[in-house]
């Protein structure tokens, strides 16, 4: 007997040196495992971490691969999504008595798999694009002609604090 197991689409993405610590972008990573693809995106989109508009970017590309592979993307799900760490620039910062201390300037690399579920998700809310505001045209604000008439105080009280200070008499 032979049984033909169906395997479950699936569109992988990688995101490579990223600039932002490993363990900074796996607590907004870890929120969106096992979501669908559009209520991951709605959290990304809610997010005001640095690391959630490069993984925003990400999931946004590999819909877009799926979307051209002609996967229904009402059915994706996040199925994998890993931050591994990737290489580290070493710097040192100068300190006091001529010793330094080291600073590690930390890089990630991050997979997103996303995976065609049997059933398709109910949709909860809909994302709108952001609207693109017109601009109107202003009216020229016109100024009315008035005469204004200046007018000049004499040079004798003009002055500030030090002609004041100066003026005084010594004892």
């Amino acid at each position: 007997m032979v049984t033909l197991e169906t395997k479950p689409k699936t569109q992988l993405a990688q995101l490579n040196y990223l600039h932002i610590a490993p363990r900074k972008v796996r607590l907004i990573a870890n929120t969106l495992r096992g979501l669908s693809a559009k209520e991951a995106e709605a959290q990304l989109l809610l997010r005001s971490q640095r690391s959630a508009t490069p993984l925003l970017k990400l999931l946004r590309s590999a819909l877009a691969n799926a979307r051209n592979r002609n996967l229904d993307s009402n059915r994706l799900f996040v199925s994998t999504i890993r931050v591994d760490q990737g290489p580290m620039l070493k710097r040192f910062l100068p300190r006091a008595q001529g010793r330094a201390t080291p600073i590690q300037k930390k890089m990630s690399h991050v997979t997103l798999v996303l995976q065609e579920a049997g059933t398709q998700y109910q949709e909860r809310f809909t994302i709108n694009p952001p609207v693109k505001k017109t601009k109107t045209k202003k009216e020229k604000r016109v100024k009315p002609k008035t005469e204004a008439i200046k007018t000049e105080r004499p040079k004798e009280k003009r002055g500030g604090f030090f002609k004041r200070l100066f003026r005084r008499k010594s004892i």
